[in-house]
């Protein structure tokens, strides 16, 4: 039988169980399925599976024509409604053809098939709480259109949305062990809570741009299933001057809104900047906003988990340092790091007599960013000459294109080289001159 014609009636099969038992909610169905049958705020019942909606749950771009020659479907020709005539006829079909594993990936199902732990599948299952529709209905429910400039203020993303996880990403010891803790903090809130722990929960990501701070905040975001809500403190001072204090109180709000969630505020450095300058006062009394923000926020009784980033750490005194529960070090990956973030990234290429140890060893003061340049560039280089297969000699000649181009960072550099290069072809160029006029 056809993966095409399995998926079909998983769906349907889906569909008409939560439709008939009335004591399973949205986290009993896969996302897919969820996603596809939503309706404003929720899944409705009964349930309406139709040609469209198949199709987006299962990816099959003909869901009748997958199903039709089964005695148990059939298909309303005028509303492209698909149905079951006889559910167990389409429960036994699907069991004798699927195994124990692909049930279990359903909590509704696993709820009728005997044999399969119903509560472990649903626990394993994402939480609606992760979809981008649950977040979609939670914005329109918490915010009217006079709220509509909070969030021109922050960047909001549902778990399933972030394309990034934390297995996609090599952490340090002590970034796992962080990891672990934050996630046991949020598992065990009311503990918490109880034994008088309120100020937990507010990290600080420290290290140089492209250490990987971002992408572990999105990480944790995506392990945890929690909404992440993004803000870059430059952007709110330099388009919204004078509404700075404001605009700062807006984004816990928004934060506060969405609870449980994670609330990322990038470029924190830019505070250490303003605590120490001139600058206009309303951006000062902005930053105080800001540290008395934080201090009132809180992982136990708000639901929200606050990390700061900062490329600066040096700049931070102490008024803002002591906000913060815990410093988490991103330095620059050592040899080791970077031959690990190599195997990483590499997983899905062919590449002959393959040695990231060696690249390792080449790339000495490169980021995990820097290392995606390097590959990115091998592979385009390589598709030039219409080759799918890399060489250890492609990614080699990378790391020296990224070294030389790295060297234009500095701006005297450049200046001399543009100099030179106007010393060396002055002729040309005064030939180039006279020809466009």
């Amino acid at each position: 039988m056809s993966d095409r014609a399995l998926d079909v009636v998983e769906f349907l099969l889906t569909a008409r169980i939560y439709e008939r038992d009335t004591d399973l909610d949205e986290n009993d169905l896969p996302p897919m399925t969820r996603g596809a049958l939503w309706d404003d705020d929720g899944v409705p019942r009964p349930t309406t599976p139709s040609e469209d909606n198949a199709r987006a749950a299962t990816g099959v771009s003909d869901p009748w024509d997958a199903v039709k020659s089964l005695m148990f479907t059939d298909r309303d020709s005028f509303s492209g409604r698909l149905k079951l005539i006889d559910d167990d006829m389409a429960l036994d079909w699907f069991e004798d053809h699927v195994d124990e594993g692909r049930v279990f990936d359903n909590p509704a199902l696993a709820s009728v098939v005997d044999g399969v732990d119903y509560e472990a599948a649903r626990q394993a299952n994402r939480p609606v709480q992760a979809d981008p529709q649950w977040i979609d209905s939670l914005l329109e429910e918490y915010f009217d259109e006079e709220d509509e400039e909070m969030l021109d203020l922050v960047e909001v993303q549902a778990p399933a949305e972030l394309q990034i996880t934390l297995d996609d990403l090599v952490l340090t010891e002590e970034q796992e062990a962080e990891v672990g803790k934050v996630g046991k903090a949020i598992e065990h809130r009311d503990y918490l809570a109880k034994v008088g722990l309120h100020e937990i929960g507010k990290l600080l990501f420290v290290g140089p741009p492209g250490t990987g701070k971002t992408s572990t905040a999105r990480g944790l975001a995506h392990q945890l299933d929690l909404p992440f809500v993004e803000v870059k403190l430059s952007m709110i001072t330099s388009q919204y001057l004078g509404e700075t204090a404001k605009n700062v109180d807006k984004v816990f709000e928004v934060a506060r809104r969405l609870s449980p969630c994670i609330l990322f505020i990038d470029e924190f450095d830019f505070v250490a900047k303003t605590r120490t300058s001139d600058e206009h006062a309303a951006i000062k009394r902005a930053v105080n906003t800001l540290l008395k923000s934080i201090d009132e926020i809180s992982l136990v009784r708000d639901d929200v988990l606050l990390i700061g980033a900062t490329n600066h750490p040096d700049e931070l005194d102490a008024a803002v340092w002591r906000r913060f529960d815990e410093i988490l070090a991103f330095p620059e990956p050592d040899r080791g790091m970077r031959a690990d973030i190599l195997r990483l990234v590499t997983h899905d290429m062919d590449i002959e007599d393959f040695d990231p140890e060696a690249v390792a060893a080449e790339t000495t003061g490169l980021t995990g960013s820097d290392l995606r340049l390097v590959l990115r560039e091998a592979v385009l280089d390589a598709l030039l000459e219409d080759r799918t297969t890399l060489t250890q000699a492609d990614l080699m000649n990378a790391v020296q294109s990224f070294d030389d181009r790295d060297h234009l960072r500095n701006l005297d550099t450049l200046e001399d080289a543009l100099q030179a290069d106007d010393t060396d072809s002055d002729g040309d160029h005064d030939h180039d001159h006279s020809h466009n006029h």
